[in-house]
């Protein structure tokens, strides 16, 4: 019988697992420290737990933190890591160094079921969803852990489509029995899924990102199935009936198409959609992935457009592009992966 993992789980959780064990109550806070606190990968280094405590505890559970298994660097610093997940699949999560900061960016599912033209992770299909224990593991076994100052969840799928086991895992990020994390070192990017962007901005003060790319409704349904369900004029309505504060931000994401997306036509709407939101604009430079026509537009455009959107009052930055050399767009190094597992002599 395989083994519960109790990474990823809360203390009101761990302590109905001690109790029925018979251990002593403070046991489920102790096991929650050497977790997330002291980072044990074994019941073994849990030694202020009795060895009987620690033997009724083998029998059952593991402690469920997985490694990585392949990892790959850029020129740049910028870390690709392969994780491999309980259903025999993979996630990816990035690594980002730049001068004093240094970003992950995690998973949230194994592929997704989002059907983006221009996402690879889509292309995969949806497999599985990711437990709050896996989406926190990407960060816990990171060599580079005690370096991060910023946590993305822009990796593989869509975190809202996972809503329950993302919250759990910001829990166990910020609370003070988990990481102790300022939710302000987080952001949680959404392709628009209004009823669960609402539980999140209710119920965290983590930071969000919203995927637009264009901003017209016809043009985004091309691109993004999603916007037959949730148009992005609905979405950006919703967020306008919130007080986010000062200290907490909305960014919008636009990934730059060549003859798509990057119109005077695109900034003059973006200008009407946006007008009064307190928020920020990503440009975003388009990584090419098999099986798509899209091209990215040139570096000329992108900061034309960057100028016309910030004369028209939006603040906006260009994210630069990281590790181009190694499989940069988002599910290429899982696709790869996989087809390796179905095909060994690829």
């Amino acid at each position: 019988m395989e083994k519960i993992a109790l990474f990823g789980k809360a203390p009101n959780e761990l302590s109905e697992i001690v109790e029925r064990l018979g251990m002593q109550e403070f046991s489920a806070k102790q096991i929650a420290e050497w977790m997330y606190k002291k980072h044990a990968r074994t019941f073994e280094e849990m030694t202020n737990l009795p060895k009987l405590a620690r033997q009724k505890l083998e029998e059952v559970y593991s402690v469920g933190k997985t490694d990585f298994s392949n990892v790959q660097t850029s020129a740049d610093g910028t870390k690709k890591y392969l994780f491999p997940t309980t259903n025999k699949q993979f996630i990816e999560a990035a690594y980002i160094p730049d001068d004093d900061r240094a970003t992950l960016c995690v998973s949230s599912q194994v592929g997704c079921k989002m059907g983006c033209l221009f996402c690879m992770t889509g292309k995969q299909g949806f497999q599985s969803q990711l437990k709050a224990g896996e989406i926190v593991n990407q960060i816990d076994s990171l060599p580079e852990r005690d370096k991060l100052t910023n946590i993305v969840y822009m990796g593989m799928g869509e975190p809202f489509d996972n809503l329950d086991e993302v919250m759990r895992s910001l829990e166990i990020l910020t609370s003070d029995w988990g990481y102790g994390m300022s939710p302000r070192r987080i952001t949680v990017s959404t392709i628009g899924i209004i009823p669960a962007m609402k539980h999140f901005i209710e119920n965290s003060e983590s930071h969000l990102a919203v995927s637009m790319h264009t901003p017209f409704h016809e043009d985004r349904r091309k691109l993004m199935p999603i916007e037959n369900v949730y148009p992005i004029s609905e979405v950006i309505q919703q967020l306008r009936s919130y007080d986010f504060g000062k200290q907490r931000r909305i960014s919008f994401e636009y990934i730059m198409f060549k003859d798509i997306n990057d119109t005077p036509r695109h900034v003059n709407e973006i200008a009407r959609l946006l007008n009064g939101l307190r928020c920020r604009m990503n440009l975003i430079r388009f990584h090419p992935i098999p099986g798509t026509p899209l091209q990215s537009s040139t570096d000329q455009r992108i900061m034309e457009f960057k100028d016309a959107l910030v004369k028209k009052g939006i603040r906006t930055t260009v994210r630069a592009s990281r590790g181009q050399d190694i499989f940069a767009a988002c599910g290429l190094l899982s696709t790869k992966e996989r087809i390796k597992m179905q095909s060994p002599d690829f």
